[in-house]
């Protein structure tokens, strides 16, 4: 059985490669045309590889645990100091993962949404920037490593517990240094000035934050899509706007975006999502360690069983996602609430989120199995059909105010409209 999973997942892992490598070879020797801006068929393009992506993590490791790769690796990383094999391992996965997926990332994220119009980024630049990131993530994952490997040697039954507890400053370091060190590394910063500036400004220090740097992101770098978002912890929070969303929406559409972002911050999500993200980081750690036989718990200084551990977690987390992404969805939700309570314009905020749809070729709605197992956020169709709502009673209650305050005729016309 062991040896029919192994050859099952590498056939599956190593055939998906090479298709994925004959078609980047093809797209860089001579570019397909373009496809017409179909949100349809963007979207089903997207769900298939999404599908795909997740099966071919698990049949990768089904192959990887059932095949003798990790005795070999063992093997390899024998003669080096103990406390430093993790980091090598770690980097050294990252390093062979990056390399034995790049085709397929290519033509993944890179050549389909050149060929949907979604991004005119030159090659050499899409590159550049998987360089740059595969740099940083080596940094990162070779820092982490070494404390993570030295916990598990001393804590092999326990260290699920332990690394749980040290994921929370973890994610709150990352959540300061990232926006300010690590995002300018792959675009230009710059602070936004003008009247959208003291609109968005005023409308920040409504809820506390005006003080927060709002800067002007150069997105177009790599895609066409419009966003916005606030980032940062304590004194690093500011709001970042993307050019593509400037150059596309006007400011009153504008300032509905960047209102739901706000709600995000008002409600200290990013907290909610580092607590959330802590609870299912440990579920994932508690079960990982837990379909571990007890030998291979009691070896983790060997380059096996901690081969084989990162693969049960890659496993496990994989598994677990579709809970992350329900709470986000949920969060979502209610940052669209606070957005139409900030700017008691959810008229706005429909035209701002039909123009999102079509300018990033979003679906209307999505399958309900694909947005239950993939999507952080709801579909757009339903986010606009609640915008709708909210904006007809508000008409309603608009109208209802205005025959109630009429007894005078025009004179309580006049106090509404002026009020």
């Amino acid at each position: 059985m062991r040896r029919f999973l192994f050859g099952l997942g590498a056939g599956l892992t190593a055939g998906y490669a090479l298709y994925r490598l004959g078609e980047a070879m093809a797209a860089l020797r001579r570019p397909a045309p373009t496809f017409s801006k179909d949100a349809a068929h963007y979207g089903r393009i997207r769900r298939n590889l999404e599908v795909s992506n997740a099966l071919r993590t698990i049949a990768t490791a089904a192959a990887l645990s059932a095949g003798g790769f990790g005795a070999r690796l063992q093997r390899v990383t024998d003669p080096l100091p103990v406390a430093l094999r993790p980091a090598i391992l770690a980097v050294a996965g990252l390093l062979a993962d990056t390399l034995f997926e790049l085709p397929a990332s290519f033509v993944e994220d890179y050549e389909v949404e050149r060929r949907f119009a979604l991004s005119d980024q030159l090659p050499r630049a899409w590159f550049n920037d998987h360089a740059k990131a595969l740099a940083v993530s080596s940094v990162m994952i070779a820092a982490i490593s070494i404390p993570f490997a030295t916990l598990l040697r001393r804590k092999p039954n326990a260290w699920p517990l332990f690394a749980t507890l040290a994921l929370l400053p973890f994610f709150v370091l990352m959540a300061l240094v990232l926006p300010v060190y690590v995002a300018p590394l792959f675009n230009r910063f710059e602070p936004l000035v003008g009247p959208l500036e003291e609109r968005l400004r005023g409308l920040a220090a409504r809820f506390g934050v005006g003080d927060a740097a709002i800067l002007r992101m150069d997105m177009s770098r790599q895609t066409k899509k419009a966003n916005a978002y606030v980032t940062g912890l304590f004194r690093t929070h500011r709001i970042v706007v993307g050019d593509t969303l400037l150059k596309s929406f006007p400011d009153d559409e504008i300032e509905f975006v960047v209102a739901h972002e706000l709600g995000h911050y008002v409600a200290h999500d990013s907290w909610r999502l580092c607590a959330f993200g802590v609870v299912v980081a440990g579920a994932t750690f508690w079960l990982a360690n837990l379909t571990m036989p007890p030998t291979q718990r009691r070896s983790y200084d060997k380059s096996d069983a901690l081969y084989r551990l990162y693969v049960r977690m890659a496993l496990v987390s994989t598994l677990l996602r579709p809970i992350l992404f329900g709470f986000t969805r949920s969060r979502e939700w209610a940052a669209d609430r606070f957005a139409i309570a900030a700017t008691s314009a959810p008229q706005v905020g429909c035209a701002a989120f039909t123009r999102l749809r079509e300018q990033n070729l979003a679906e209307e709605e999505v399958p309900p199995w694909y947005e239950l197992l993939f999507s952080t956020h709801p579909s757009l169709g339903k986010r606009i059909a609640a915008l709708r709502r909210s904006a007809e009673r508000a008409r309603s209650e608009q109208n209802g105010g205005m025959h109630g305050t009429q007894p005078a005729g025009k004179v309580g016309l006049a106090r509404n409209v002026g009020s």
